[in-house]
């Protein structure tokens, strides 16, 4: 039998995790639904009118969930994207080389249930604080109604507008508005989700099953903990220091487009809000000082799992949009869209002349 993941067991564990939900159960959830599929809709329209990218795929499609149920929809991405790297570890297994040896004993109880404490102590955190997620992962051989989905997760949603006193209309078009932006970018740029998943599939085909990289890591942060030493685990969390030197370079790549995509995604938020979102100037305060604001367990999850690294990516990649349009203006910065060569290295996002230049645009006078 294959290596493999409990997904159950990954479930139990996010709802620990997780937590109580204390606004499953109001009477607001029932104004969820209608609100933020009407919302939704309007959140496109304006999107492609700032942007210039029109979806591919269609209207998009909004559901509203609980924390168990954004639990479930990115288990099943996991899946989705796990499978190459379990068969590779099943082919280690089969082997009698020194990670079959070492794995053979325990693969069908110890591993499945380390990985999937792995994956719901991830998602079970998580579930607790995301209010909208755009799911990218299409795969052409899977259910279609299954993907392609706007999620928004209605407790956090609610949780949110009680205690900020946000006014609900405009909050939940405001996140429609981020999520639809991201769904415009992955699916009006026709290479751009092939090339995002050729990404991830180059992360997992460099992947070295070798638990002896865990244990040198491990040994690593521990020295360099004693010995006063910065760990590396704010540069991109624990995936970072267990990455090959072939996957440095890949997530390299990824971390220049999750920067570009994100900054975009917020610039583009606030151009296609404006005038139809009041209160949007105070929701972004507020939001940024959420992203900043963990501390204690919740501020160590962070560093670990590399999020400290992604909310600097909102900052970078909104500079290096301005910048570019400082230089340009709309039409320079749309050649980002034109194919992935002319993709901004995190080099360039963090330089933008760089990218200027390469460009062909030269400093400006």
């Amino acid at each position: 039998m294959g290596l493999t993941v409990d997904w159950d067991l990954s479930r139990r564990i996010a709802a620990r995790v997780a937590g109580s939900e204390p606004f499953t159960d109001s009477y607001l959830v029932d104004s969820l639904e209608p609100d933020l599929l009407e919302l939704t809709a309007i959140a496109e329209k304006l999107v492609e009118a700032e942007t210039g990218l029109p979806s591919l795929n269609g209207s998009a499609k909004a559901k509203v969930t609980d924390r168990a149920g954004w639990v479930d929809a990115n288990i099943a991405s996991f899946d989705r994207l796990m499978r190459p790297l379990l068969g590779k570890f099943e082919e280690e297994e089969s082997e009698p080389g020194r990670f079959g040896k070492l794995i053979a004993p325990i693969s069908d109880a110890v591993g499945p249930k380390v990985a999937a404490a792995e994956v719901g102590g991830l998602l079970g955190w998580m579930s607790g604080r995301v209010i909208g997620q755009y799911d990218l992962l299409i795969i052409e051989d899977e259910r279609p109604e299954d993907q392609d989905w706007v999620y928004y997760v209605g407790p956090n949603v609610l949780s949110l507008e009680k205690k900020y006193g946000f006014p609900p209309r405009e909050f939940r078009l405001w996140i429609a508005l981020h999520e639809c932006t991201h769904r415009a970018q992955f699916t009006g740029v026709p290479w751009l989700r092939p090339y995002f998943l050729s990404l991830v599939d180059e992360l997992l085909n460099a992947i070295d099953p070798d638990p002896k990289r865990l244990i040198d890591t491990v040994k690593q942060l521990a020295e360099d903990k004693k010995a006063g030493r910065p760990s590396g685990l704010k540069e991109g969390g624990i995936s970072n220091l267990l990455a090959s030197p072939e996957q440095k370079l890949t997530l390299d790549k990824m971390t220049g487009l999750m920067s570009l995509l994100e900054g975009h995604g917020d610039i583009v938020m606030d151009r296609a809000g404006e005038g139809h979102i009041p209160s949007q100037p105070r929701f972004a305060r507020v939001m940024s000082q959420r992203r900043t604001g963990a501390s204690g367990p919740a501020k160590i999850m962070q560093r670990v799992l590399g999020f400290e690294a992604k909310l600097a990516q909102y900052e970078e990649g909104e500079k290096f949009v301005h910048a570019v349009e400082a230089a340009g203006g709309r039409e320079l910065f749309d050649r980002v869209w034109e194919r992935s060569e002319h993709l901004p290295t995190i080099t360039e996002i963090r330089e933008p002349q760089l990218w200027i230049d390469r460009m062909g645009v030269g400093a400006p006078s």
